[in-house]
């Protein structure tokens, strides 16, 4: 996926969480609810964190240099995976602490009424934000079930929002859900309550997209059917043998390294085999843009 689509998605959730961030806090500081303060932390912590991710598209596009000559593609990934420890150490672990706090001492929930009304307009703002990620991700990954895109998805700049939203979502629901029950039945801590529900939600997120990170960061290969297909595309060849090796890395959302040994025809001359390898090397690129490395070597004879 281009990072034009990442940016544009980005955009649009910072400044949808930076809008309904500000209106939480007025609403938590005015009723002095333990979930919608919670609420408003985990809408902060979103904004900074689209903010580090716009980081991370600005650092990776820069080009490549003597010390990083593959580029710096990567650097989206260390960026992505800060916003997973972000999400769990302030969003997380704060929320919990703070549903804690209401639990042991209870406070009443004052004019409840401004805290529904605030998260109604929130449901609607991250609903919008929610659906440009969605939108964007579907893009890419057409037919795929959700889950399974999510796992295979390269581009944090993109899942990442999409699980932010997501769980903002269900944040919201449980705010809502809090926060009523409170009010409805009086009993104060249903409301720190909800503010731990949202914070174990938060530690979940987190704890899934640093494992999506880390998987990138650690060198993820590239799809299965990019693999397969240009393993076909190889044997079809018939210069080829057999390919012997074919290893791919993601050096980031679209760029992938693949490196490849192929046993070539025996009567093959010398310059038969550059031929063949300058041929092969170009109608990767050709079929498969986002591959952008290719290291292609003959089997070497036996001694």
């Amino acid at each position: 996926m281009a990072h034009g689509g990442s940016r544009r998605v980005i955009l649009a959730a910072l400044a949808g969480n930076l809008a309904i961030a500000a209106t939480k806090l007025a609403a938590a500081l005015y009723t002095g609810s333990s979930a919608m303060l919670s609420e408003a932390i985990h809408s902060a912590v979103d904004t900074g964190n689209q903010g580090l991710l716009l980081i991370g598209l600005r650092r990776a596009a820069r080009p490549p240099t003597p010390r990083h000559p593959l580029g710096h593609g990567m650097e989206l990934y260390f960026w992505a995976f800060v916003v997973a420890l972000m999400i769990f150490a302030l969003g997380g672990a704060v929320s919990v602490y703070e549903g804690w706090r209401k639990i042991v001492a209870p406070e009443p929930v004052e004019s409840a009424w401004v805290n529904f009304l605030v998260l109604g307009a929130s449901v609607v703002f991250e609903g919008l934000s929610f659906r440009v990620a969605f939108r964007e991700f579907r893009r890419s990954h057409a037919g795929e079930p959700f889950w399974q895109a999510i796992r295979a998805s390269k581009d944090p700049g993109v899942f990442a929002v999409l699980l932010e939203d997501a769980a903002a979502l269900a944040g919201l629901s449980i705010a809502l859900a809090g926060l009523g029950l409170a009010a409805w039945l009086d009993i104060p801590e249903l409301d720190g309550a909800a503010s731990i529900g949202i914070g174990l939600l938060l530690v979940l997120t987190a704890v899934f997209l640093a494992n999506e990170t880390r998987s990138l960061l650690t060198g993820e290969a590239a799809s299965p059917r990019l693999i397969a297909d240009v393993r076909a595309m190889l044997v079809a060849d018939p210069r080829v043998k057999t390919v012997e090796e074919l290893l791919t890395m993601h050096l980031g959302p679209a760029e992938v390294l693949m490196a490849v040994t192929i046993d070539l025809a025996d009567e093959l001359p010398g310059a038969g085999v550059e031929q063949a390898a300058r041929e092969l090397t170009r109608r990767i690129e050709d079929r498969h843009p986002e591959v952008t490395r290719i290291f292609l070597r003959p089997k070497r004879m036996a001694a």
